[in-house]
C-alpha cells in the first residue's frame, strides 16, 4: 500500500490546518426538571444532566431529539435519588450536590463542573458542545497547563498521555507496536485527568470509532464520535482511588479470579500435538518450576472450527486434560469468533437455521476470511445468539475445562479494512444498528457470552477468560492481554505504561506476552521481562510460530535457574497478589499501579515509566535495558526497604541502585507490611506456611490493610465462606503494635496462624501483638 511507504509524506498531500466546521448547541431556549433528570432544549440541540451519585454526573447531548438513556451497552449503575441544591439566575442554572457543582450557562449553553472547594473540573471552551450534520458529535474543553492524562485503556507510549490523540476502533495490529500505534485491539473511551494533586475522571460512553485529541490546541482538548449522542459521565474524584472507584462503579469491576488464574501460565503459537503438550507439562513438573496454564493456540483445532479438536493431532483430549490436571495443570484452549462455513459442520448449520450469524439489512449472511477460511460471525449483540454462544462452551467443560481464551475478536478479519464491513446490521436486542456502530462491543459481548456460558458448565467453579478485544467494562469478564508485542527491549518499556493505564482504566487482570511473542527474544531479555511479569497482574509467556522457543529451560541451566527462582517468586507473593485482587474486584483498584496514584502530590511520580506499585506499599523497579546492572530508582516520601538486603533508603530522593541478571529491585514502605507463602510443587502449589512480614518504622504511622482468602476456586465466598482480617499497624519509636481488629467469614484455612517477622526493629522498640509483648519472629492465631 502507497501510504506505508514514503508517500505518505509527499509535499502535495497537504493537510488543512483549518477547524472543521460544526453546528454549536446554541442558547437555552427551555428547561425543565423531570424526577430523574434535568432537561435543556436549545436552539440546536437537546441535553439531559443526570446524577449517579453526588460524585458523578452524566451529560447527554442530541442534536435531534431528547436524548435516549437506555443505549449504554456497558453502565450497570443506575441513576441515584441525589439531593440537590438547584438555583437559577439570568444568566445561569446552578445545580449543587454535596461534592459537587454544575454552572450551566444559557447564553450559549456551556457546561462548568466544580468540586465542592470551587476548583474547576471540566469546563467546555468557547466552542463547547456541537455537531455535524452527517451525525458527528463533539464537545470542546479547556485544558489547564498543570493537566496529566492518564487511561485510555490499552494504548501504546508513555504513562501521562497529554499531547496525544488517541482513536478508538478495535484492531488487529500485528505489526510491530511502536507508540504512535494507535489504535490497538480495546476501546476504553475514559481518562483520568490529574492536576495539582486532584483527580477526576471522564467516561465517554459511544461504541462509535471515538477520538480524544489532547495534542491540537494547546488550551483545549475535545472528543468526538461519529455518530450516536454525546454522552459522558464526570467523576469528581478528588483522589486517583476515588475516581477509579467511581468509574467502575458505573462500569462493574472485576470477579475474583481463581487462584490458579492468577499463577504462571505457558503459551505458544502453537504446542501444535498431545505429544508436544504432555512433554512440555513434564518438564515443568521434572524441573520443579511452577505452572498453572498451558494454552493452546489454534492448531489443536480441527481446520481451525472451534468446539473442535484435530483427532489426529489430539486423540484424546479428555484423558490429556484429566492427566495433566493430576500434575497441577489446567488447559486453556483458544476460540475466535469466526466460523468455518461448512454445511457439515454442526456449529455452522446450528448458527444458519439458528438465524444466529451477522447479516447485511438484506437478510444475506456476511462472510469474511480468518483462519478457517470463509466464515460467519455470531451476532453478540442479541441476547439469545450470546446463550447459544455460551452453551456450545460446555464441549470443553465437559473435557474438565475452566478457562478459555478469545482471539480475533475485534473483530479481525483478513481484509484491508481488517474488520467486517462495517454496514452489516446487529440486531442488537430488538434496537438494529450497523457494525459501524456496535464494532467497539463486539469482542465485549463475546467475553460476555462466553464468561456466562462457562460460569453456568461449571457449576460453582469459577471461569477464566482471557480476551484481547473489549470496551468499557469488560473487566466485569475477563483478563486482557495486551497483544502481539515483539522480543524488543523497548516492547518490554512500553508493557509497563501500558499495564498501568490499562489499570487505571478498570481493568486490573492485565499483563503483556512476557518475552515477546513476535521476533526471537534473547536470554538477558527473557530473565529481566520474566523478573517484572512475576509482579505483572496477568502472567504469560507467549511466543509465535517461527520464533525461538522461550519456555523457562531454553537457555541453558544459567538462565533457567533465574527464571525458575521468579516464578517461584510469583506463588510466594500469592497470599499478597490475592489480597490487592480482593480490592480489585471490590473497589476497582488496579493491583500493579503508577506511583501517582498513591502519591498525587508528588508532581515526580506524574510521568515515571519505568517504576511500578504493587497495591499501595511495594515499589517494583526492574531493569528495561541490555547490559544494565544500575538504574536510578525514584523513591517518595516515608522510608524504604529492599526486600532481599534490607537495606534502608529515606524517600523524597533519587538513589542509584545495582542489580545483576538476578536481581530484581523491590521496596517496601516502612510502618508497613505484606503477606508471604511459599511454593511446594506443582501439584500442591502452596504450602501451608502464611507469613506476615512487617516493616518497622521508627516515626508514629498507622498502616491498615486487609488480608483476604477463601478456597480460591468456588463462588462460595458469595456465601461467607471467606477469611477476612481487618489488620492494623502502629510503629513508634518505643513499640510496633501488630492487632487483628476484626475477622470475619467462616472460610477455614489451612493454616491456623500467621506467622510474623519484623523487619528492621531497634534495640528501643518492643513488639505488642494483639496486646501482649511477643519476640520479632512471632505467630499470630486466627
Amino acid at each position: 500500500m502507497l501510504e506505508d511507504t514514503s508517500f505518505a509524506i509527499h509535499p502535495g498531500k497537504k493537510t488543512s490546518n483549518e477547524a472543521i466546521k460544526y453546528v454549536d448547541i446554541g442558547n437555552v431556549i427551555e428547561y425543565k426538571t423531570t424526577e430523574q433528570n434535568y432537561q435543556f432544549i436549545s436552539e440546536h440541540g437537546y441535553v439531559t444532566i443526570s446524577f449517579f451519585s453526588d460524585s458523578i454526573v452524566r451529560i447527554v447531548m442530541n442534536p435531534w431529539k431528547i436524548p435516549d438513556l437506555t443505549l449504554s451497552q456497558t453502565v450497570v449503575a443506575a441513576p441515584k435519588k441525589v439531593k440537590i441544591n438547584e438555583q437559577e439566575t439570568n444568566e445561569a442554572i446552578i445545580l449543587q450536590t454535596t461534592k459537587m457543582e454544575l454552572v450551566v450557562r444559557k447564553q450559549p449553553l456551556r457546561i462548568t463542573i466544580k468540586d465542592v472547594a470551587g476548583h474547576v473540573l471540566e469546563n467546555e471552551s468557547e466552542r463547547g458542545m456541537a455537531y455535524r450534520e452527517n451525525g458527528e458529535v463533539i464537545v470542546f474543553k479547556d485544558k489547564d497547563k498543570q493537566d496529566h492524562f492518564y487511561g485510555f485503556g490499552e494504548k501504546s507510549g508513555y504513562l501521562d498521555k497529554c499531547g496525544e490523540k488517541y482513536e478508538m476502533w478495535n484492531t488487529d495490529v500485528y505489526a510491530p507496536h511502536n507508540p504512535e500505534t494507535d489504535p490497538l485491539y480495546q476501546s476504553i473511551p475514559y481518562f483520568m485527568t490529574l492536576r495539582d494533586g486532584r483527580a477526576h475522571g471522564v467516561f465517554f460512553d459511544n461504541t462509535f470509532k471515538t477520538t480524544f485529541d489532547l495534542k491540537s490546541y494547546e488550551s483545549t482538548y475535545s472528543f468526538h464520535a461519529e455518530g450516536g449522542q454525546l454522552d459522558y459521565y464526570v467523576m469528581t474524584g478528588p483522589e486517583p482511588k476515588s475516581v477509579l472507584e467511581q468509574y467502575t462503579f458505573l462500569t462493574g469491576r472485576m470477579p475474583l479470579p481463581a487462584k490458579w488464574a492468577i499463577g504462571y501460565h505457558q503459551s505458544r503459537y502453537s504446542y501444535e500435538s498431545e505429544e508436544e503438550v504432555r512433554a512440555l507439562a513434564k518438564n515443568f513438573v521434572e524441573r520443579d518450576i511452577p505452572v498453572d496454564v498451558i494454552h493452546l493456540d489454534i492448531h489443536y483445532m480441527d481446520e481451525y472450527r472451534v468446539f473442535t479438536f484435530d483427532k489426529k493431532r489430539f486423540p484424546n483430549p479428555e484423558q490429556l486434560i484429566i492427566d495433566l490436571r493430576e500434575m497441577g495443570i489446567r488447559i486453556v484452549p483458544i476460540v475466535d469468533p469466526g466460523v468455518k462455513k461448512d454445511p457439515e459442520y454442526s456449529i455452522y448449520q446450528e448458527g444458519v437455521w439458528q438465524d444466529n450469524f451477522c447479516k447485511y439489512i438484506e437478510g444475506n449472511i456476511y462472510y469474511g476470511e480468518v483462519w478457517p477460511g470463509v466464515s460467519a460471525f455470531p451476532d453478540f449483540t442479541e441476547e439469545r445468539v450470546r446463550k447459544w454462544w455460551g452453551e456450545q462452551h460446555a464441549y470443553y467443560t465437559n473435557m474438565g475445562v475452566e478457562g478459555i481464551w478469545n482471539d480475533m475478536n475485534e473483530p479481525a478479519v483478513f481484509n484491508e479494512t481488517k474488520t467486517m464491513d462495517t454496514s452489516v446490521m446487529h440486531r442488537n436486542d430488538g434496537r438494529p444498528a450497523t457494525h459501524r456502530e456496535l464494532h467497539n462491543v463486539y469482542g465485549y459481548l463475546m467475553g460476555k457470552a462466553t464468561y456466562e456460558g462457562m460460569k453456568s458448565h461449571l457449576k460453582g467453579k469459577r471461569p477464566f477468560l482471557l480476551t484481547r478485544s473489549g470496551y468499557a467494562g469488560i473487566q466485569r469478564y475477563a483478563a486482557v492481554w495486551t497483544g502481539d508485542n515483539r522480543s524488543f527491549w523497548e516492547h518490554l518499556q512500553m508493557s509497563l505504561p501500558m499495564v498501568m493505564n490499562l489499570g487505571l482504566s478498570g481493568i486490573a487482570f492485565t499483563g503483556p506476552d512476557v518475552g515477546g511473542f513476535a521476533h526471537d527474544t534473547n536470554p538477558e531479555l527473557l530473565v529481566r521481562w520474566m523478573q517484572i511479569g512475576a509482579f505483572t497482574p496477568y502472567f504469560r509467556n507467549h511466543s509465535a510460530i517461527g520464533t525461538r522457543y522461550q519456555e523457562p529451560w531454553m537457555f541453558g541451566e544459567k538462565y533457567e535457574s533465574i527464571l525458575k527462582k521468579y516464578i517461584q517468586m510469583r506463588y510466594e507473593w500469592m497470599p499478597q497478589l490475592y489480597l490487592l485482587f480482593y480490592q480489585a474486584s471490590g473497589q476497582g483498584l488496579p493491583v500493579m499501579r503508577p506511583l501517582l496514584m498513591e502519591y498525587p502530590d508528588d508532581k515526580k511520580t506524574y510521568r515515571l515509566n519505568d517504576q511500578v506499585m504493587i497495591g499501595d506499599n511495594v515499589i517494583v523497579a526492574p531493569i528495561l535495558a541490555p547490559s544494565v546492572t544500575d538504574r536510578v530508582v525514584y523513591l517518595p516520601e516515608g522510608s524504604w526497604v529492599d526486600f532481599v538486603t534490607e537495606r534502608e533508603y529515606e524517600g523524597n530522593q533519587v538513589h542509584i541502585v545495582h542489580a545483576e541478571l538476578d536481581e530484581l529491585p523491590i521496596f517496601i514502605r516502612k510502618g508497613t507490611a505484606i503477606m508471604q507463602g511459599q511454593f511446594v510443587s506443582n501439584t500442591e502449589k502452596q504450602g501451608k506456611d502464611l507469613w506476615m512480614y512487617v516493616y518497622a518504622s521508627q516515626s508514629n504511622e498507622e498502616y491498615r490493610f486487609t488480608f483476604y482468602d477463601d478456597d480460591g476456586e468456588t463462588f462460595s465466598y458469595e456465601d461467607g465462606e471467606y477469611l477476612k482480617l481487618d489488620m492494623q499497624i502502629i510503629s513508634s519509636t518505643k513499640k510496633v503494635e501488630i492487632d487483628i481488629i476484626a475477622k470475619e467469614g467462616t472460610y477455614q484455612p489451612k493454616y491456623n496462624e500467621i506467622k510474623v517477622k519484623v523487619i528492621g526493629l531497634t534495640d528501643e522498640q518492643n513488639v505488642i501483638i494483639n496486646g501482649v509483648e511477643r519476640s520479632n519472629y512471632s505467630s499470630i492465631t486466627i
